[in-house]
């Protein structure tokens, strides 16, 4: 589906040609899960004079509370409140929206959590694909839904949020991990894919950040970060176009190093961090 978007007559070429690189500065940027703590700190990092906002959260008030702060800003802010769950719906409204609004960077940011309970033996089936619905499907919909436009203008730049526990299952959280694997992998395809096109394709790997979200997780919660700090630890990476942002250095270059090691010892290691059953 995605394949036939792409224009056959060299237009993206051309038109690419003496732009400078949206990610250096975009005029329009689209953040799903916005009523989140990450993505009410990146709309307010982004909200400035001439820049429209495209804010999708589930929350309306906080929604609506977040467009009025950032267009105290200087900024042109839009919401959209569509299901991330329901792919269809959100591939159809994507692809209105970016016929309407040239989008120049799409963070596709939504995302939830669901932590394994004392005495479960197993993640239900529900809670699987709520999960996956939400982190995987609703993030593969929401690049579907804004790519066509980006490739036959010849630019833009997508960045997917997946986290530090890509690297390494965390007990508690198989769902979760198994699903920021799933989109860091897809990210890094994407990025060798679409960059003789002229798009960029970054992957975000967070640690602990202070969020509503992070306060479900239960256990130790190492080098958490306030979200504030977050959000420009992300904006300067994706400014300088890099293929993974992940922080704090210090917790991701461990997160890595866990990945590396034979299965046996990163799974002690993370039992006495504290992050087993």
């Amino acid at each position: 589906m995605l394949h036939d978007a792409t224009p056959r007559d060299g237009t993206a070429v051309s038109q690419r040609r003496g732009r400078a690189p949206s990610w250096k500065n975009p005029r329009t940027v689209l953040i799903t899960g916005a009523t989140g703590g990450i993505g009410a700190a990146l709309a307010l990092h982004y909200a400035s004079a001439g820049r429209t906002l495209i804010l999708h959260g589930r929350d309306g008030a906080r929604l609506a509370s977040l467009c009025a702060q950032c267009e105290a800003r200087g900024a042109r802010a839009l919401d959209v409140a569509f299901d991330v769950r329901e792919t269809a719906t959100v591939v159809e409204e994507l692809r209105r929206l970016s016929q309407q609004e040239a989008i120049d960077l799409a963070i596709v940011n939504a995302g939830v959590t669901r932590m394994m309970q004392d005495g479960d033996q197993v993640e239900s089936v529900e809670i699987a694909r709520e999960v996956l619905d939400v982190n995987l499907h609703g993030a593969l919909a929401t690049v579907a839904g804004v790519l066509p436009q980006m490739r036959r203008r010849g630019t833009g730049q997508i960045a997917l949020m997946s986290s530090l526990a890509a690297y390494v299952g965390v007990p508690k959280t198989p769902v979760y991990c198994a699903s920021k694997a799933a989109l860091r992998a897809y990210g890094e395809a994407l990025r060798s894919w679409l960059e003789p096109q002229g798009i960029a394709v970054n992957v975000v790997l967070p640690g602990f950040i202070q969020t509503d979200m992070t306060a479900q997780v239960s256990g130790p919660k190492p080098f958490l970060m306030p979200a504030d700090r977050a959000a420009r630890t992300i904006r300067r990476g994706l400014e300088r176009n890099r293929a993974r942002i992940a922080f704090p250095r210090s917790f991701a270059w461990g997160a890595m190093w866990l990945s590396i090691l034979p299965a046996p010892l990163s799974m002690q290691i993370l039992k006495a961090l504290g992050f087993g059953r």
